[in-house]
């Protein structure tokens, strides 16, 4: 069955339960809670796209984004040579294409998170984290780009990178025309 692990299911409702009475800092995601015990979820699902980023163990182009897949990253994990480094960690896509173009391999690490995060971005800034480095997060300034950075910021010890209120004050004095207010659900 296609969707067995998916939480509405009994039979997951009720494994992901005890699993997450077992580890009570559990993050309240199933992926997460699966990937704990060694079940991946969508393994190949939205990969993480990074560029940059020192690493053994995967074939890498030096200033060419690459996308690595949760499967990868799960059952073959980097050997992240990150300590004491800076990682910039993005929201959008194109800003790493635009990296590329501009800096290529002169460009700093960088990792996308490509929107809200999935399983592999999860795993990615968890193996990062947990090999020293040191993360920074800039994204857009609406309401999902908040909600997402305040989710990097808070669960992988992310700084605003470019992110702060005199940043946004400093664009918005710049911008060529008045901005849009945020609308919608903060």
């Amino acid at each position: 069955d296609a969707h067995g692990l998916d939480g509405a299911r009994p039979v997951a409702t009720l494994t992901l339960a005890v699993l997450r009475n077992r580890a009570p800092a559990d993050t309240g995601d199933d992926r997460d809670t699966w990937a704990s015990v060694g079940t991946l979820v969508n393994e190949l699902a939205k990969p993480v796209l990074f560029m940059n980023v020192p690493c053994g163990g995967l074939s890498v182009s030096p200033g060419e984004p690459q996308y690595a897949s949760l499967r990868l990253l799960a059952r073959r994990p980097p050997e992240w040579n990150v300590a004491g480094r800076s990682i910039l960690v993005c929201e959008n896509p194109n800003l790493v294409a635009v990296l590329a173009d501009r800096l290529g391999t002169a460009c700093p690490p960088v990792v996308c998170v490509d929107g809200h995060l999935g399983a592999a971005q999860r795993t990615i800034l968890r193996q990062l984290k947990a090999s020293g480095a040191d993360l920074r997060y800039h994204g857009d300034y609406d309401w999902p780009g908040l909600s997402i950075a305040n989710n990097v910021i808070a669960k992988y010890g992310a700084v605003p990178w470019h992110f702060s209120t005199p940043d946004y004050i400093a664009a918005s004095e710049a911008a060529p025309q008045p901005g849009v207010a945020l609308d919608g659900r903060p």
